[in-house]
């Protein structure tokens, strides 16, 4: 998998957020993470998923991610919410 993001933006959201867009991609090697289409968000021309995973025993994420030719483009990245780790907590040992 090969992720790309805009620099500026990364700049912004590790500002905004404390994450960068390097440590978010970590999302993606969490066998647990879940998952879901961004209806609210998504467009005809772009599909965005909205992906919640662990990065470290004490840290969950919550990304938002498009596919941009073949490669995953994340959008943002923040902390997770409380509600948004309940979900991620929510079935763990189901999936």
């Amino acid at each position: 998998m090969t992720f790309e993001w805009d620099e500026k933006k990364n700049a912004i959201n590790k500002k905004k957020h404390g994450i960068s867009f390097e440590m978010a991609v970590r999302v993606f090697l969490d066998e647990k993470r879940v998952e879901k289409l961004d209806l609210e968000h998504s467009t005809l021309e772009e599909e965005r998923i909205n992906i919640i995973g662990r990065v470290s025993d004490m840290l969950v994420l919550f990304v938002v991610a498009t596919d941009r030719k073949g490669n995953t483009r994340i959008i943002s990245a923040r902390r997770a919410e409380k509600d948004e780790e309940e979900e991620y907590y929510e079935n763990y040992d189901a999936r």
